[in-house]
C-alpha cells in the first residue's frame, strides 16, 4: 500500500520523503549527539509527527 500511495498521493509522497530525509539527518547527527542534542531532539519530534500523519493516511486508505 505504501508503494501505491507514493505514486498516487502527492501529499503522502511528500511526507514520506520528508520523513526519510529526517531519518538520514538524525542518523548522521546521532554519531555526535552531544554537539547537536537540541537539534536532534527537535528532528526526532518532527519525524515522529510525520510518521503519525503517514500512518493516519494509511489507515484511511486501508478502509
Amino acid at each position: 500500500m505504501i508503494s501505491e500511495l507514493k505514486t498516487s498521493d502527492h501529499h503522502f509522497q511528500k511526507l514520506f520523503d520528508k520523513h526519510n530525509n529526517l531519518d538520514e539527518k538524525i542518523n548522521r547527527l546521532e554519531q555526535h549527539p552531544a554537539e547537536f542534542s537540541q537539534e536532534l531532539h527537535t528532528m526526532k519530534q518532527e519525524k515522529l509527527a510525520l510518521k503519525d500523519e503517514l500512518f493516519k493516511i494509511l489507515q484511511k486508505h486501508d478502509k
